[in-house]
């Protein structure tokens, strides 16, 4: 086993896939077990029936999947019938044996049976089609043989593949603490049995009762797990560890993490938790890894001392891993076709995603810093044009509005609009929208009427403090944002 712990923070802007890197990381703590063979269940069920229990066994299971009537065909293709006839190492005139079993078993007053030797007790009776099936008398007398086949087909799904966790995922925020990470006094529901010494009888009755006991937390919990299974490795994963306090949420475990006073180690040292008083240190098979978004300004800052306890890893905006989508037709009701992948598309008709999140980024970087660029997570599952335009409304554009306080000039300035017809600009100066929307009648009309249409467009589009307005169009979907080359002017 590597005994060098891992301490690792991945940090990045929104939708730089540092929860994804969580989840891959979690894969590596998970243990995939292979499902058991069958065969053994198989054999203990079947070794000791005969034929016709087999057989009854096989209407039995196939009643439970509603199938009522069975031929013959399919009883010697099911795995009983087929497991029996390998036990009993038999591989000929396997039909001439289940036809004997169905008829011998039949009922002397059968229409459709004709046999001479028949059973004592029937089980089976055939229609006119040919097709056999259990007769409802004959259920009571197969009690234990449906209990084995419940029993049988339980184990099988015991048996199925399994996944153990050497992982616990936890999200900080504002509100969690000491208590929920480590340990602490929370109530506890439990159910007793109390007598009442007030009443002359001696009745008892049950009462859910409420108390506090300490309580072991998630990292306490995974700690305790490693402990006892050395040979493996463990992980606390911590999504976004700079929305809580810290120093609050760790406490005296914040010196216990590092590398090299981990348990076992050189510097290995223990300390009494606070709640319990007992004796306690990491072990030193427990990794912990985190995320932090870097955007995050408002929220408690990171603490110092827990900067060189981790490893910092940047995750930048990758738009490289960003498709490109073809539009079909360039015209106002032009609708978006599926992403082609194909090398030879037609540039004209093509938008280059990654080339938009280069482009507004670059701007981004320009004037605001690199603290608030945009992850590729925002286009990532992006297959045409409609939906790029969705996700310009509702998550690019509202996300840049509060990075820049929604200031005009500079959100134009961040989708290339200043030299653009106003028709054409993503973010619109409502004033110079409305005056252009007076002055062409014909937009107030294609959007069912002036009044309405300033209207809707105000009330609507307007963020912040009415600075500026979405381009209804783009909202829309119609337009001059029905055509490629608005967003390709954003490269």
């Amino acid at each position: 086993m590597n005994n060098n712990p891992k301490n690792i923070i991945y940090t990045g802007v929104a939708g730089t896939g540092k929860t994804y890197q969580l989840l891959q990381i979690a894969k590596r703590y998970t243990d995939y077990l292979p499902p058991v063979d069958n065969s053994e269940l198989l054999k203990q069920l079947l070794e000791q029936l005969g034929w016709r229990d087999v057989i009854c066994l096989i209407f039995l299971d196939l009643k439970q999947q509603q199938q009522e009537l069975i031929k013959v065909p399919e009883i010697l293709a099911h795995e009983f019938f087929v497991e029996k006839a390998a036990q009993n190492a038999r591989d000929k005139n396997l039909s001439n044996t289940a036809w004997s079993v169905l008829q011998m078993h039949s009922p002397a007053n059968s229409q459709t049976v004709t046999y001479k030797n028949r059973a004592s007790q029937a089980y089976f009776d055939k229609d006119y089609s040919g097709a056999w099936y259990l007769l409802p008398e004959s259920l009571p007398l197969l009690t234990e043989l449906s209990e084995q086949l419940a029993e049988f087909r339980q184990a099988q799904l015991t048996n199925q593949a399994k996944t153990t966790q050497r992982f616990s995922m936890v999200s900080f925020h504002q509100a969690y603490g000491y208590e929920e990470f480590v340990e602490g006094i929370r109530p506890v529901i439990a159910s007793n049995r109390q007598s009442n010494h007030h009443e002359q009888s001696n009745h008892h009755e049950a009462a859910n009762q409420m108390h506090y006991a300490i309580q072991d937390g998630a990292f306490l919990q995974l700690c305790q797990r490693a402990a006892n299974d050395p040979e493996q490795r463990y992980a606390i994963l911590i999504d976004e560890i700079n929305r809580g306090n810290v120093a609050r949420v760790f406490g005296e475990l914040l010196s216990l993490i590092e590398p090299d006073k981990r348990v076992g180690q050189s510097n290995a040292m223990q300390v009494s938790l606070a709640y319990s008083g007992r004796a306690f240190g990491v072990p030193a098979n427990v990794d912990i890894y985190a995320t932090m978004n870097t955007q995050d300004h408002s929220l408690a800052p990171l603490d110092v001392a827990l900067r060189r306890r981790f490893r910092f890893i940047d995750c930048q905006p990758r738009p490289e891993l960003l498709p490109t989508i073809e539009v079909s037709t360039i015209n106002s009701d032009s609708a978006a076709s599926a992403y082609d992948a194909t090398e030879n598309l037609n540039t004209k008709n093509t938008i280059d995603l990654g080339k938009i999140l280069a482009g507004l980024n670059q701007r981004i970087t320009q004037t605001l810093g690199q603290e608030a660029q945009l992850g590729h997570a925002f286009l990532f599952n992006i297959k045409n044009l409609v939906q790029l335009q969705t996700v310009l409304v509702e998550q690019i554009i509202p996300q840049l509005v509060q990075v820049t306080g929604g200031q005009l000039p500079l959100l134009q300035y961040l989708f290339n609009d200043e030299q653009q017809p106003i028709n054409a600009q993503f973010i619109q100066n409502p004033q110079a929208f409305i005056n252009n929307t007076l002055n062409n009648p014909s937009d107030s009309q294609r959007f069912g009427g002036q009044n309405d249409f300033v209207g809707q467009a105000l009330l609507g589009q307007t963020l912040a403090n009415a600075g500026f307005i979405i381009n209804p169009e783009l909202v829309a979907h119609t337009g001059e944002f029905a055509k490629p080359y608005v967003y390709q002017r954003l490269y």
